[in-house]
C-alpha cells in the first residue's frame, strides 16, 4: 500500500535571499569584497543536507477497524451435480449451454464476494472428466457413459481460475447410483464388473467400504483427476456409510466376517474402514501434489455429550454412530487441511444450536493446524421459524467474528444463493463481504510469498516499476501474502484478488436480533 509522505524526504531546498542591485557604480575592491561575501553566504545557505542529522520520519500507523472484514477468509459455495441441483442445470444441454450456465454461476459467486467454488465432479461413481476408471456422468448428458463433447472439468477449473476463484473438486467416495438396479449401469461399470464390491441399501447402490479392493479403487479413481488437473482442493461431503433407513440394516455381515479380524464390534470396524480411506486419500494427495488442500464436510454433530463426554452439548443425530465417520479423529490425526462441518441449524435451536456447535468445532481444531470452515444452510432460508428472517445467515457470521478459529464459510448451494436465499445473501454481503479477501493460508503446504513490488522514478518521466514488473504509474499495488510452489503451476495467490497488508477500509456490522427454533430439514447431495 502506498502511504503519503513515507517513501522519500522532501527534495525542496531553501534558496538564498536575493541581493538588491544599486544603480551607483562601486569601487573594484568593494565589488570583490561583496562578491566574496556573496559566495560565502551562498555556501552557508546551500550546505548539503547530509551535513546535518536527518530529521526522523514520523509515520502514522494505519489502524484497521476491528469491524473490517478479515483479509484472509474462505468464502465459498457448493455447486452440486447430482440430480442437476446446480450444474449442469439439466441433462442433455449442448456444451455451449452447459458452459454458459457454469460461468453465470461463477460470475454470481464473484459478485457475492466469494473466492472459491466446491464443484461436484464425481457424484455417483462416475466422472465429469474423461476418466479411464469410471464412465461419463449421467448428470451431464442424461445417459451414463455419454460423451458431453468437451472436458467439463478442464473448463470448470480454467474458468474458475480466470475469475480468481479457488477450485475444490468435490467427490462422493462410495455412492454408486441413486437407484438399486445394477443392470441400469453401463456394462463396463466397475460396479457391474465387481459385484462383490457393491451393496444396495435404501433404494441406492454403494461401494462397500469394508472391501479393501473397493477402497483402493475409489482412491485411484479420484486421484486421476488430482494428478491431471490444476485443482486447488480435494473435497468430500458427509456421505460415507449411508444415512440410516428405518427398518433396514446395512448388508455387510459377510464382508465383516471376511475382513473384520481384530474388531469385536462391527461399528468400530466400519469406522476403521472409513478412517483407512480418509487417511489413504490424504497420503495420496500429499504424495503427488502436497500443495493441494484436502478437506471434508461432515455432518455437523460428531457426537452428543450425553453419549460421549468429548461431544457437543446437543441432542441430534451423530455422524460417529450413523455414518461411522469419526470426523473429530481426522482433525486430531492431522489427515485434513480443513474441516468444514455442516452446521445447518439456526442460533438457539435446542437440539443443535449453532452457537453451541461452532465453538465446539473451534476447540476441536485449535492447535491442530486444520482450518475450520463452517457449512451454511442457504437452502433453508425461507423455511418456517428462524429461517424466515433473511438476517439469519448474516447473524451466523456475526457470531463467527467472535470466534477467531473460524476461518470462513461455505454455502449450500449455488442455486439457493440466486433464489430463496438471494435477499439473505445480499444482506450478508453488505454486512460481511464489503471488501475482498484472500483464501486462508496453509503454512504447512509450503510455497513462498511473492516479492513485494518496487517503484522507482527516473529523472524526467513518470514513475516506473522495475523492468520485470508491471508498470503502475505513481502508485504501488498490493501484494498477496501467500504463494504456492513453482514448477509450472501458477501460484494460487496470484489467482486471488489481493487486499492490502494493512488496509484502512472500514466495514460496520449492525447488531441483529437473534431468532429461535425451527426444525432442521435434510438435503441430498
Amino acid at each position: 500500500m502506498a502511504y503519503p509522505n513515507r517513501n522519500r524526504p522532501s527534495r525542496h531546498r531553501e534558496t538564498s535571499a536575493p541581493f538588491p542591485r544599486t544603480a551607483a557604480p562601486r569601487p573594484r575592491t568593494a565589488f570583490l569584497a561583496g562578491a566574496l561575501a556573496t559566495v560565502l553566504t551562498a555556501a552557508l545557505f546551500h550546505a548539503p543536507h547530509a551535513a546535518a542529522a536527518p530529521e526522523p520520519v514520523h509515520r502514522q500507523p494505519c489502524e484497521t477497524d476491528p469491524e473490517a472484514p478479515p483479509k484472509h477468509q474462505m468464502r465459498a459455495e457448493w455447486i452440486a451435480g447430482v440430480h442437476n441441483i446446480d450444474w449442469p442445470t439439466e441433462q442433455g444441454q449442448t456444451p455451449e449451454q452447459q458452459q454458459a450456465d457454469l460461468t453465470d454461476l461463477y460470475d454470481e459467486a464473484v459478485d457475492n464476494g466469494l473466492n472459491a467454488v466446491f464443484v461436484q465432479i464425481r457424484p455417483t461413481a462416475d466422472a465429469f472428466w474423461p476418466s479411464p476408471y469410471e464412465p461419463w456422468s449421467e448428470w451431464l448428458t442424461g445417459e451414463q457413459g455419454g460423451d458431453p463433447g468437451y472436458d467439463p472439468l478442464e473448463f470448470a477449473v480454467e474458468e474458475a481460475h480466470a475469475r480468481n476463484l479457488e477450485f475444490h473438486a468435490w467427490y462422493n467416495p462410495y455412492r454408486v447410483a441413486m437407484h438399486d438396479d445394477r443392470n441400469a449401469l453401463v456394462e463396463d461399470h466397475p460396479a457391474r464388473q465387481n459385484p462383490d464390491w457393491v451393496f444396495d441399501y435404501g433404494g441406492q447402490l454403494y461401494y462397500d467400504p469394508g472391501v479393501p479392493e473397493a477402497r483402493e479403487f475409489v482412491i485411484e479413481a479420484m486421484m486421476h483427476s488430482v494428478e491431471n488437473y490444476d485443482l486447488d482442493g480435494v473435497h468430500f461431503d458427509d456421505y460415507f456409510y449411508p444415512y440410516p433407513v428405518s427398518g433396514e440394516e446395512i448388508p455387510d455381515e459377510a464382508t465383516y466376517a471376511e475382513h473384520g479380524a481384530g474388531f469385536d464390534d462391527i461399528a468400530d470396524w466400519r469406522r476403521n474402514n472409513v478412517d483407512l480411506m480418509v487417511q489413504g486419500m490424504s497420503e495420496a494427495v500429499n504424495s503427488v501434489k502436497p500443495y493441494v488442500k484436502f478437506g471434508i464436510s461432515p455432518f455437523g454433530i460428531w457426537r452428543n455429550s450425553g453419549t460421549d463426554p468429548n461431544g457437543s452439548d446437543t441432542n441430534g443425530s451423530q455422524s460417529y454412530d450413523n455414518q461411522f465417520a469419526d470426523s473429530r479423529k481426522w482433525v486430531l490425526e492431522g489427515w485434513l487441511d480443513y474441516i468444514n462441518p455442516q452446521v445447518y441449524w439456526e442460533i438457539g435451536l435446542p437440539v443443535a444450536d449453532y452457537s453451541v456447535l461452532v465453538p465446539w468445532w473451534e476447540e476441536v481444531a485449535e492447535g491442530t493446524g486444520t482450518h475450520l470452515y463452517i457449512g451454511q444452510a442457504a437452502y433453508k432460508v425461507g423455511n418456517a421459524g428462524a429461517w424466515q428472517d433473511p438476517n439469519e445467515l448474516s447473524s451466523h457470521l456475526d457470531f463467527n467474528r467472535d470466534h477467531p478459529g473460524v476461518q470462513g464459510d461455505v454455502y449450500f448451494s449455488a442455486t439457493s444463493l440466486r433464489t430463496n436465499a438471494r435477499e439473505a445473501m445480499g444482506i450478508l454481503v453488505e454486512d460481511h463481504y464489503s471488501s475482498p479477501a484472500l483464501v486462508p493460508v496453509k503454512e504447512d503446504l509450503g510455497g513462498t510469498v511473492p516479492a513485494p513490488p518496487k517503484v522507482t522514478a527516473d529523472g524526467g518521466g513518470p514513475w516506473r516499476s522495475h523492468p520485470d514488473r508491471v508498470r503502475h504509474p505513481r502508485t504501488t499495488r498490493c501484494t498477496p501474502s501467500t504463494g504456492r510452489p513453482s514448477g509450472g503451476r501458477r501460484p494460487a495467490a496470484s489467482r486471488t484478488r489481493a487486499t492490502c497488508s494493512a488496509p484502512c477500509a472500514r466495514a460496520t456490522t449492525a447488531p441483529r436480533p437473534t431468532r429461535f427454533p425451527g426444525p432442521p430439514t435434510p438435503r441430498t447431495t
